[in-house]
């Protein structure tokens, strides 16, 4: 949805080269995939996928493929993800490959490394920065030259999204990742705090829209309003629930971001 989007703030632009989305898209799947794998293999390697686990099954968790495989999947998808970022960064120079070399490095360090994001109670943040900022602001770049002022209210609004689908996914654990040390914001403020901070970053994500709307005149930002009433509903169910029926909410906000994302991304390009 953040490649979506970026390319929905460069339509029309005069040096748009529309090859490089597709490029900007290929590398953002294939970071999500090996930081997918790498939480798969390190969250095992660290107790935090016991028998006790909440969530969806894992692959190593449930012996589907050993942790070497897991592992070399991640570094298989990774590999991609620096193969087609690389062509972007040819065509565009370095602010490219400094975002592209973040971007892996966070996808490995999220759960990995001496000192693991997700375990640090950062998660949170650099989901947003990543999914968010990093993704639009990095896409319009790779496909105009530059980053469009617009880019950065639209990265928010998506990334706040994003962060939300984190967010039900720690309420949910929160108990299991206290037991293994995985100090996510739901483990150190509680399941208020996570119920709020669902809430407020929804809330986030539909007023930034609303606010450039206002400042600029631009009335296809308003667009995403049509999704409002999916994110109210998932909002309410997110305050009310607890435990593994929380699953059916990751695919509800994953929804939620999917339909304002699209949304977004017709808007912005009118």
């Amino acid at each position: 949805m953040p490649v979506a989007v970026g390319a929905g703030l460069s339509v029309g632009h005069p040096d748009a080269r529309w090859s490089l989305a597709l490029a900007a898209l290929g590398c953002a799947v294939f970071v999500q995939v090996g930081c997918n794998l790498v939480n798969d293999y390190a969250d095992f390697a660290k107790g935090a996928d016991g028998a006790d686990r909440l969530g969806p099954a894992r692959a190593t968790a449930q012996g589907w493929f050993s942790a070497r495989q897991v592992a070399a999947g991640a570094a298989l998808a990774l590999g991609l993800a620096v193969a087609l970022g690389s062509v972007a960064v040819a065509a565009r120079g370095w602010p490219l490959a400094a975002v592209g070399l973040a971007s892996v490095l966070a996808a490995v360090a999220y759960t990995a490394g001496p000192w693991p994001l997700g375990y640090l109670g950062l998660g949170d943040v650099f989901v947003l920065g990543f999914f968010g900022f990093a993704a639009v602001a990095g896409t319009v770049f790779a496909i105009t030259g530059g980053v469009d002022a617009r880019a950065w209210p639209a990265g928010l609004a998506v990334g706040a999204l994003a962060t939300a689908i984190l967010v039900v996914n720690n309420l949910r654990d929160r108990h299991t990742d206290a037991r293994v040390g995985k100090r996510t914001l739901a483990v150190r403020f509680g399941a208020r705090f996570a119920r709020g901070e669902y809430t407020a970053l929804v809330g986030l994500a539909y007023l930034a829209p609303v606010a450039v709307a206002i400042a600029t005149g631009a009335p296809g930002w308003l667009l995403p309003l049509v999704s409002l009433p999916l994110a109210v509903r998932a909002a309410a169910a997110v305050r009310r629930t607890d435990g593994a029926a929380l699953n059916p909410l990751l695919g509800a906000t994953a929804r939620v971001e999917l339909l304002f994302g699209l949304l977004l991304a017709v808007g912005v390009s009118l």
